[in-house]
C-alpha cells in the first residue's frame, strides 16, 4: 500500500493546519518587528504561504517584500535570522517539534499576472468568441413562453 506522501494526493489536513499556524506566527513576528536585525527593520514582508513537509519538521515559507523590491535580499536576511525566528515561532505555536524554516521568494503574483495576460491575449479572445453559440437565437426544440406572460 502506498503512503499518502508518495501518492501525490497533496498536503494532509494536518500539514495545512500547521502551515497556517506557522504562517500566522511568522507574519506576526515580522509585522511587530520583534527581530533586532537592521537588514529587516523598515522592510514590510508578507507571508502568503507556508508549506509543511509530511513529517512537519521543515516549513518552506514563501515571502515577498511589499512592492516586490529587493526580494532576494529579504530572503537572505530572513535565512540569516532563521534561528531566532524559529525561537519566536516556538513561543507562539505549541508544537512537538518546531520546524526548520526555509525561505523562498513567492512568485505566485507574477504567475497569476502571466496567466491573466495570456487569457486577455487576442488569440485566446478569438478562440473564446468562436466557441460561444449565438445567444440571440432561441433553441428550436423549446417553446418560447415569453409571449404567454404578456397576455
Amino acid at each position: 500500500m502506498k503512503n499518502r506522501a508518495s501518492s501525490g494526493a497533496g498536503p494532509s489536513q494536518r500539514q495545512l493546519r500547521v502551515g497556517e499556524l506557522v504562517r500566522h506566527a511568522l507574519a506576526d513576528v515580522l509585522a511587530r518587528g520583534d527581530l533586532a536585525d537592521p537588514a529587516l527593520t523598515g522592510m514590510l514582508i508578507t507571508v502568503p504561504e507556508v508549506r509543511m513537509s509530511p513529517d512537519l519538521k521543515i516549513a518552506t515559507c514563501f515571502v515577498m517584500p511589499l512592492g516586490g523590491k529587493d526580494a532576494k535580499a529579504a530572503v537572505a536576511a530572513l535565512a540569516t535570522n532563521a534561528r531566532p525566528l524559529r525561537g519566536e515561532i516556538a513561543r507562539r505555536v505549541e508544537l512537538k517539534y518546531v520546524p526548520e524554516l526555509r525561505f523562498r521568494v513567492d512568485t505566485s503574483f507574477e504567475e497569476g499576472a502571466r496567466i491573466d495576460a495570456l487569457l486577455r491575449s487576442p488569440d485566446v479572445a478569438r478562440d473564446l468568441d468562436a466557441e460561444e453559440p449565438d445567444a440571440e437565437e432561441p433553441d428550436a426544440g423549446t417553446p418560447d413562453h415569453s409571449k404567454d406572460d404578456e397576455a
